[in-house]
């Protein structure tokens, strides 16, 4: 349990957030498969230390525990290591996120993979071959990862892939980043309409390329909210202004609703917070987070807080993530007061009361939760039932919120 008193914001504090989980975890996979891959400012999350244990081990049985994106991507990786086989599994609600999709289109291809429990889902047996075949069909409405999944082994294919994307697009943004990491690393790729072309990449220099972590963007969102809530600024440190991560929309978002300002510093990389003064809060806030989900639990805390209602669409994915976030949100946030009406994709607010005279935030196992809601106890003190699940993605933000907090 993590106690977080009533506080106010300090303001004009500095904080160092790690490099992005998700650039972190697709240059591992590169830097295994081309070796010529230098990585500065790794994330420190528990989920990039999983994976890169898992590709510098040489382990039959690898468990990832409630690393998703491991999962995702190991699947892909494992497929093409010829002539190795792997037992791929993880925690019990590891066991529970449907991977079928991805596991298919890898089977399509000529991957050799077996369900070993329920099928769709892992643990998997994946025996690594040498795949020729170039061209696949997907979803496009399922989780990015999937996608990025075959992105990342594509350049190492004997034919390169082909990826048709069938259907409306979800989180473009992560895709793109993953094709501007690929650019970056000289994979040629083209991405028109919905068809995902990428060559086959002869990896035959020995110049080693450099590839400086930008920090994370979603472990960014935080700070916002409390910035959004506390009126008080805030400063980060290290964020380029031209990101490629979609949860950089986090910017927008918060200076159209919130009246937070973000100030880039080219020279140092820090990002300033600055809300504007007798900013007028919109009436409502209507917004599509089909680009950028992972932000949404986020911002329904910010809003909840200052009372401003919200009706959020886009959110199909998060049915699917650590947990059910739609209905983890709907259920914590009637602990602050906040009446919510949620379906597959959608959350929107029906009325403000009068928050539980002792909060107690469930987590589900989910890291987002914690941080999400942590903002929270600008209002009121608050509980966190399961402090240490932040590990997954950021090991030091109670350090860090220690740090800009002051109790009162």
């Amino acid at each position: 349990m993590k106690k977080l008193e009533k506080s106010k914001l300090t303001g004009n504090k500095t904080i160092q957030i790690s490099g992005s989980k998700s650039i972190s975890n697709r240059l591992l996979i590169l830097e295994s498969l081309f070796s010529n891959i230098k990585i500065g400012n790794l994330s420190n999350s528990q989920d990039t230390q999983l994976l890169n244990k898992a590709l510098s081990q040489n382990l039959e049985t690898v468990d990832i525990h409630h690393a998703g994106t491991a999962m995702r991507f190991l699947t892909s990786y494992y497929s093409i290591q010829e002539g190795k086989t792997t037992i791929l599994t993880g925690s019990g609600r590891m066991k529970e996120r449907p991977i079928k999709n991805l596991v298919s289109a890898l089977q399509n291809l000529g991957a050799d993979i077996e369900y070993l429990e329920n099928e769709g889902f892992p643990p998997l047996k994946i025996t690594g071959k040498n795949i020729i075949q170039s061209k696949v069909d997907i979803p496009a409405n399922i989780s990015s990862q999937f996608i990025t999944s075959l992105l990342l082994i594509a350049g190492k294919l004997e034919n390169g892939l082909v990826i048709n994307l069938v259907g409306e697009i979800t989180s473009r943004s992560y895709i793109e980043m993953t094709l501007d990491i690929l650019t970056r690393f000289g994979i040629k790729n083209t991405f028109e309409g919905n068809t995902i072309k990428v060559e086959s990449f002869t990896n035959n220099h020995s110049t080693i390329i450099n590839y400086e972590v930008e920090s994370d963007w979603s472990s960014a969102s935080y700070f916002y909210s409390f910035a959004a809530i506390g009126r008080e600024t805030i400063h980060l440190k290290s964020f380029y202004k031209e990101s490629t991560q979609g949860d950089s929309a986090i910017a927008d978002i918060y200076e159209r609703f919130f009246g937070i300002k973000t100030i880039f510093s080219e020279n140092t990389h820090q990002l300033t917070l600055q809300p504007y003064p007798d900013f007028s809060f919109p009436e409502k806030i209507v917004l599509d987070m089909n680009n950028c989900p992972d932000i949404a639990q986020t911002l329904c805390v910010t809003a909840a807080a200052l009372k401003i209602p919200f009706e959020i669409s886009g959110l199909g994915t998060l049915k699917v993530k650590e947990t059910d976030r739609l209905l983890a949100l709907h259920n914590e946030l009637k602990k602050l007061g906040t009446e919510t009406e949620i379906t597959d994709s959608t959350i929107k607010s029906l009325a403000f009361k009068d928050a539980e005279k002792n909060i107690s935030i469930k987590t589900y196992q989910d890291h987002r939760m914690a941080m999400s809601f942590a903002p929270f106890c600008l209002v009121k003190e608050i509980h966190i039932e399961d402090g240490n699940v932040v590990e997954k993605s950021y090991p030091m933000f109670w350090e860090d919120l220690a740090e800009i907090l002051n109790s009162n």
